[in-house]
């Protein structure tokens, strides 16, 4: 028999999505290796959010084995198949999760937290990510099926479930019939069998009065993840998020009123175009006072096809690494 194996790059998301991949394959009649050495098939579930995270895919494109076959699949297929093929020749075949992200039951890695998929996409547009052009618009599962599926997981026996999409603030505004994420926090709340319930990620401008509230409820992991990017409104702007740093320290603010016992992460990013020092150390300050219990730091890596690809990269990559390292210390390493 056939062994495949799954190499994935990048977030929860992609995870979630290689669960899917594997049940893909099992039904063509393939059985998982345990190392990628002994696969005859290697399926490459790739991240283009970093220059970083695709050179790594390439690096391990180029060190597999001549006789094995390469399938890739994720976010790098937003470059276009024809792109592709001239720029990796050893791949052999490509796979879009379009037709299988929702109609495939996973084959499950964790045994006690499995990840549910709720939304895909994003309609934003953030300047510098690709999502919405890796992973196309907002688009909502029915709420009737995820609520099955979680149903059927605490049948298997699972307690914890972590639900995905790129903004799960704004699950359910493209459903036909209108639900909200909120709603749906709720009704989960209810299913017997389970003990915590977490998501990932929220958007700070769609967080609102009714998902905070939900958020008390005893199931909800109190662990809130709320990308800030920049603590500076000029930055902020460039970046295309819509708020600024004062709203979102009062966002914080207004959440832990809330939920006292609430703990909060964040992504950042350092060495956006035209960030100088004054407007990093707005985003010092902002995190001296929020007080982030996580920190995903990233040093700005322009992404061809985003709006801020079209800026000066005029940030060192000595003086992003060194930025970068500041922001570590002070959320990450801290006593």
């Amino acid at each position: 028999m056939k062994k495949y194996f799954i190499k994935t790059f990048g977030c929860q998301a992609n995870e979630a999505d290689s669960e899917r991949i594997a049940r893909l394959y099992q039904h063509k009649g393939f059985k998982p290796a345990k190392t990628i050495k002994e696969a005859d098939v290697v399926i490459i579930n790739t991240c283009s959010v970093r220059e970083s995270a695709e050179n790594r895919v390439y690096g391990l494109i180029n060190n597999l084995i001549n006789h094995q076959k390469i399938i890739l699949a994720g976010c790098l297929l937003r470059y276009g198949v024809t792109t592709l093929r001239k720029k990796l020749p050893q791949v052999d075949d490509f796979l879009r999760m379009e037709d299988y992200r929702f109609n495939l039951p996973p084959v499950r890695k964790e045994e006690k937290t499995a990840l549910v998929p709720i939304m895909e996409g994003c309609s934003h547009y953030c300047s510098y990510c690709v999502v919405p052009y890796a992973r196309g618009r907002e688009k909502s599962r029915p709420f009737k099926e995820i609520v099955c599926e979680v149903e059927k997981l605490t049948q298997q026996g699972y307690q914890e479930i972590t639900l995905l999409g790129q903004n799960v603030n704004s699950y359910g505004k493209d459903l036909r019939q209108k639900r909200e994420f909120n709603q749906l926090l709720q009704r989960l709340h209810e299913i017997k069998g389970i003990k915590k319930i977490s998501f990932l990620t929220s958007n700070p401008w769609d967080l609102t009065n009714d998902i905070i509230q939900s958020i008390k409820l005893p199931k909800i992991d109190k662990y809130l993840h709320l990308p800030v990017q920049s603590g500076d409104d000029k930055i902020l702007k460039k970046m295309n998020r819509p708020y600024t740093a004062l709203q979102y320290i009062k966002l914080i603010e207004k959440i832990r009123r809330e939920v006292p016992e609430i703990k909060v992460g964040t992504d950042i990013i350092v060495g956006f175009p035209e960030e100088t020092q004054k407007a990093f150390q707005k985003t010092v300050d902002l995190c001296k006072k929020v007080g982030f219990n996580k920190a995903y730091i990233a040093k700005y890596s322009p992404r061809p096809g985003t709006a801020a690809f079209k800026l000066k990269d005029d940030v060192p990559p000595q003086e992003k690494k060194r930025r970068w390292r500041i922001l570590e210390e002070l959320i990450n390493k801290r006593e």
